[in-house]
């Protein structure tokens, strides 16, 4: 299992490229011994889009937050609108006392419930290439709040 589960949606273009960039970034990272991406693991047994595949992704992935340590995420969806996914995936590791870390390039409104919950905040990529996973230093929100 993971010791980073990165929360964050993939569904167009500008979010594969965003999520792609973080994990190159913890890739590079030397506090980082391994991270879980959904993006990457959308391989399973039934066909795509079924019920028997979302069963199978939602336990899968359910099982790498329960494992995880530190849950990174990506804030920017569309306009004030966190992804529903990444929503949920948020609300199971604050209720796990997980430390999120996240990250939003764009300057869009983010709900208070997002932004209390949040241990650390930046608006840079490349800062997850330095970022200290092993003391895990603060950082609060930083923008509007909804």
């Amino acid at each position: 299992m993971a010791q980073i589960y990165i929360a964050s949606p993939f569904f167009s273009p500008e979010q594969v490229t965003r999520v792609t960039q973080l994990e190159e970034a913890l890739a590079q990272n030397p506090t980082v011994t391994d991270f879980y991406s959904p993006r990457l693991h959308q391989d399973a047994q039934a066909e795509q889009f079924t019920k028997t595949w979302a069963t199978e992704i939602f336990h899968r992935d359910m099982a790498q937050i329960a494992a995880a340590q530190v849950i990174v995420t990506v804030l920017d969806f569309e306009a004030k609108n966190l992804d529903s996914g990444t929503a949920y995936e948020l609300g199971v590791a604050t209720m796990r006392d997980l430390p999120i870390l996240a990250l939003q390039e764009k300057d869009e409104a983010v709900n208070l419930m997002i932004t209390e919950s949040l241990h650390w905040y930046t608006k840079q990529v490349r800062d997850f290439k330095t970022y200290d996973f092993k003391q895990l230093p603060q950082g609060d929100f930083v923008g509007e709040i909804l």
